[in-house]
């Protein structure tokens, strides 16, 4: 169980409308809002979704991505390799963990929107370089 909604602000029902975070109990919610029905949907479940297709999103390119981390970092070293490799490998453990609030509103500027049905089946990700489905 998660505290944190990870995507607070950045997920919307299939029909476009804006998904609001609550809290039940100490879980963390997105409630979608069922033709006045509010439908709770365990933040967790959600957030893993969408942290598995990222890094599925990463795989993909998982060479050119720990390169271009060494090189924001301005490290080149084996730890800090094995580090970010380390991180890739293990990032759905993140679930839970608070993005910070700018980071949050940048992703939503850019363009990144994550919709989900009335169950919490995320139905795509929108991403800034371009919408992908999720299959």
């Amino acid at each position: 169980m998660t505290q944190n909604a990870m995507f607070s602000g950045l997920v919307i029902d299939e029909r476009g409308n804006a998904v609001e975070v609550s809290q039940v109990g100490d879980r963390a919610c997105y409630v979608v809002n069922d033709d006045g029905f509010h439908r709770h949907i365990d933040a967790e479940m959600v957030d893993r979704q969408v942290l598995r297709f990222m890094r599925g999103q990463v795989e993909g390119q998982r060479d050119l991505a720990v390169t271009s981390m060494l090189d924001m970092l301005g490290q080149d070293d084996i730890f800090t390799k094995a580090a970010i490799e380390s991180s890739i490998d293990n990032m759905e453990d993140a679930v839970g963990n608070p993005i910070p609030q700018d980071a949050l509103q940048w992703l939503g500027m850019l363009g990144f929107q994550i919709v989900i049905n009335e169950q919490g089946e995320v139905q795509e990700i929108n991403l800034p370089a371009g919408g992908i489905e999720e299959e």
